[in-house]
């Protein structure tokens, strides 16, 4: 029954992500995966593999030995280390029966993601499940745990709020850029190229802004983000002589210290006397002290958004509790639907049996007697045999089904 799914899984929550990538199958493909079930007498499997978790989802009725996740993972990876495999007891948790569906129905729900509440892992489940039904490596067991645990994602995401409030500063960033009512025309200063910048570009991009300048110290990557949101882009040296003015600048480079000082910056308004948005999203900060402290100038600080990050990710995490009773019940319903269709696969060949014994009984145990009949007797039995064939294939069903209730 449930004892037969498990998980075998290593994840951001027990282990460093540069080294998760030793336990993750290196170029899975259909025939390493169908060897793995064939090696452990695993029924079924499937198998998830991301950028903070690798989750091995199987159904087996093996009693498995304490040196299992050693050889598991050795098969997985032959290339490990002994160091690697010693640790295993500490890093790989393991789930049998109702924790390893409870477990599924957690990563389903982002209750136990890195960034919780983030709905990508529910993408990357199903795409990952979809996978391994092409390969044939799933089959009636895990396609009923993916069901319940993807129908149970999106009661938990429609009846809980443990998606509300962004945990990501750039997203948090771009809200406030949003709640200043800044036109989708505005004049927008990026200074810095990276993947912060990178990230704020794309936002810039879903939400329509057009008018946007890209400085950065190699202008190669000002290109990059220039083509992605149709800006210019501009060397950082360049930043001293730029008289096009701006409504709004959002900075993050890896300078060590303060890049927009109160000369540059004056030089930058360019005689604009109008409220400046100026998110700087860098440690230490970009903008010097004196720029905040002696102009018109709505400033927006990292630390300030990663407070109120923490602060949402502290809401988030009273939310799973919410979530839990969700999961809790449907559990429950689960169990129900799946010895209900144990009982529906197990009885499968109900009908044809019986089918068997009514063409037995009418062709040779009561042949010669049924010779005698005339055709309206004939005819009678026929129908009161076709009668009995349909209520003795329910009536077994039904009564299992009564039990289970």
């Amino acid at each position: 029954m449930l004892e037969n799914y498990k998980i075998l899984t290593i994840t951001h929550r027990t282990t460093n992500l540069n080294k998760l990538g030793k336990y993750v199958m290196q170029e899975a493909s259909q025939e390493k995966l169908a060897a793995l079930k064939q090696q452990f007498g695993l029924e079924e499997l499937l198998y998830l593999a991301t950028c903070n978790r690798v989750l091995y989802f199987f159904k087996s009725s093996n009693t498995f030995s304490v040196n299992f996740q050693e050889d598991f993972f050795k098969f997985i990876n032959p290339a490990l280390e002994n160091g690697s495999l010693s640790c295993l007891p500490e890093i790989a948790e393991y789930f049998d029966g109702r924790e390893a569906l409870n477990h599924l129905f957690e990563v389903a729900s982002s209750m136990n993601s890195l960034v919780i509440g983030e709905r990508e892992i529910l993408r990357q489940l199903r795409e990952a499940y979809e996978q391994s039904y092409d390969w044939g490596l799933t089959g009636d067991s895990i396609r009923l745990a993916m069901k319940s645990a993807i129908e149970t994602a999106k009661e938990v995401y429609s009846n809980t709020r443990i998606g509300e409030k962004p945990i990501s500063v750039v997203s948090l960033a771009i809200q406030k850029l949003l709640a200043s009512k800044t036109s989708k025309e505005a004049r927008i200063l990026l200074v810095g190229a990276g993947q912060t910048n990178k990230l704020v570009s794309k936002f810039l991009k879903k939400h329509s802004f057009t008018n946007v300048a890209i400085f950065n110290r190699t202008l190669a990557k000002a290109e990059g983000l220039a083509n992605l949101v149709k800006g210019k882009a501009y060397s950082l040296d360049e930043l001293n002589s730029y008289e096009g003015g701006f409504d709004c600048m959002i900075v993050c480079t890896g300078a060590t210290k303060a890049i927009v000082d109160q000369k540059l910056y004056t030089q930058l308004l360019n005689g604009d006397s109008d409220e400046k948005l100026v998110i700087d999203l860098a440690i230490p900060n970009n903008v010097a002290k004196e720029v905040i402290d002696s102009t018109n100038i709505n400033y927006i600080e990292i630390e300030d958004l990663r407070q109120l990050a923490s602060a949402n990710l502290s809401f988030r995490k009273k939310e799973v509790g919410h979530g839990q009773k969700i999961i809790s019940k449907n559990l429950e319903i689960f169990q129900t639907l799946y010895q209900e269709r144990q009982i529906e696969v197990a009885m499968k060949e109900v009908p044809s049996e019986i089918k068997k014994v009514k063409a037995h009984a009418m062709d040779h145990v009561f042949k010669k007697e049924l010779e005698n009949l005339d055709e309206d007797a004939l005819e009678l039995l026929n129908r009161m045999m076709t009668y009995m064939e349909k209520r003795c294939i329910s009536i077994p069903m039904v009564a299992a089904k009564s039990v289970i209730k």
